[in-house]
């Protein structure tokens, strides 16, 4: 195998002459084999470590600080990292120490030697793009990193968003599947009162629609980028002008609002936004958990649970019980976010954790969010198109439960009374006759006056009755 000596301080290394990495990429491949996840599991993180380079190259030749050739060299490399090629030359593992030097130097020696061939050199004649002197110009890890990581959160925000679209159209069509269909409501796994199956349904594609609000909002705090803090938000060893130009230079490579903060060194500790953002994942997953859970107990059964829904049968449930179907894909959901909840944990205590001037701790953070985000966007669109979309309603059981029910009795409060509804449901619930059969048997109400409160409509939505010319 052909290989080139490359140096750093500590020393000298042969590396494969084929790969696009450099001797700090190597010592970071040997020091961490952690999550065995590299920079090239998340794609977009790849893609905005190039843009956050291509723009701090486009800024430092506009300050005359980089010649033109190696301007042009720097943009090429990074154009064609954005555009997909050399994710495999990213090979570090997402959780790292040194606060991301590591994946920030990958980024450095894959441009600087990609950059190297289209200049017409050999990979590691570092004299005539150096990925430090060149590519990390005006930069530091300190601000490189964490801008890169905005970006690509900003831009898996918006998977997520489309995600949780997906899935809330699907409850949306079932809500109005299923508009006709009454069944019983239930407070502490208690009848309550009636209610229609497309009511249900429309409130899981309310909160889904409450939720997509907050990850938008969230998604607005990550716009503030550091770069030009360089090494603690002092800006030292960069131009006074650069913060400004290359905030524009970022805007123009990644067409997306990205502003610089106004105080620099606050924004390079300051691990508030991940905070927020992982929180508002949190809220998601927990309501969407909540869901799944419903599915579930309205799925129950088939003969011995609540067999309201049917949830598309996806694969045998056991190995043992024949015919048996479970809700595997709600199942895999709440999983999903039982991690997304978990991962919370770790970016909390990994940005209280922070020191001083730097939070040497936003690898674990990175590698949290993106995986909180992928999941949960897969989640979505899993629970979507494998399960909601499929579900059917047993109208006959839900119409049984409701007329069936202890329940319909809060009906006739206001026209015999709680006293007199109390001694109804205190004797249906001993005898088994129903609520409607009792009311007559005591001649509390006429047959027409009963039909006419258990009237679908009346039951569903705000309902006065006319007593004495006044209403009650």
């Amino acid at each position: 195998m052909k290989t080139r000596k490359e140096h750093d301080f500590i020393g000298e290394l042969e590396i494969a002459d084929d790969v696009y990495y450099g001797i700090q990429t190597f010592r970071a491949v040997e020091n961490f084999s952690i999550t065995k996840e590299r920079l090239s599991n998340f794609p977009v993180f790849v893609k905005a470590l190039a843009q956050v380079k291509k723009a701090a190259a486009l800024a430092n030749f506009e300050l005359n600080l980089l010649d033109e050739n190696i301007k042009n060299a720097i943009v090429f490399a990074c154009d064609r990292i954005i555009a997909g090629e050399f994710l495999d030359q990213f090979v570090v593992d997402m959780i790292q120490g040194g606060a991301g030097t590591s994946t920030n130097m990958n980024a450095n020696e894959v441009i600087a030697n990609v950059a190297l061939e289209y200049m017409g050199h050999k990979k590691g004649e570092y004299q005539y793009c150096h990925p430090n002197d060149h590519v990390n110009l005006s930069q530091s890890t300190n601000d490189a990193y964490p801008t890169a990581l905005r970006l690509a959160l900003y831009e898996l925000l918006f998977d997520l968003i489309e995600s949780m679209q997906i899935l809330k159209t699907s409850f949306d069509g079932k809500a109005k599947e299923f508009t006709h269909v009454l069944k019983m409501g239930r407070t502490q796994l208690q009848d309550a009162v009636p209610m229609t199956l497309g009511q249900e349904f429309q409130t899981f594609a309310v909160m889904l629609g409450e939720d997509m609000q907050r990850v938008r909002e969230a998604q607005n705090l990550v716009r503030e980028i550091n770069l030009g803090g360089t090494a603690i938000g002092t800006g030292i060893n960069s131009h006074p002008d650069y913060p400004k130009i290359v905030e524009t230079k970022l805007q123009e490579v990644t067409n997306r609002p990205f502003v610089t903060a106004t105080d620099l060194i606050e924004a390079t500790q300051d691990t508030g936004a991940y905070v927020q953002v992982s929180g508002v994942l949190k809220r998601v997953a927990t309501k969407i958990s909540k869901i799944c859970n419903d599915l579930r107990l309205l799925s129950s059964g088939p003969r011995a649970g609540l067999n309201e829904i049917n949830l598309p049968k996806m694969q045998p449930g056991s190995s043992i019980m024949p015919g048996k179907v479970n809700p595997v894909i709600p199942e895999v959901v709440n999983q999903v976010c039982f991690n997304v909840i978990g991962n919370d944990i770790t970016i909390t205590l990994a940005s209280e954790a922070g020191q001083l001037q730097l939070n040497v701790f936003e690898p674990v953070i990175a590698y949290s969010l993106f995986n909180s985000i992928v999941r949960m966007k897969r989640a979505c669109i899993t629970l979507a198109q494998k399960c909601v979309d499929g579900i059917t309603a047993n109208e006959e059981v839900c119409r049984d439960f409701v007329f069936h029910s202890i329940g319909i009795v809060t009906a006739l409060n206001p026209y015999i009374g709680y006293e007199n509804s109390a001694k109804i449901a205190k004797e249906a619930l001993q005898t088994g006759k129903s609520v409607y059969d009792l009311t007559l048997e005591h001649k509390l109400l006429s047959k027409e006056e009963l039909d006419e409160i258990f009237k679908p409509q009346n039951m569903l939505n705000p309902h006065m009755r006319e007593v004495k010319g006044h209403k009650q």
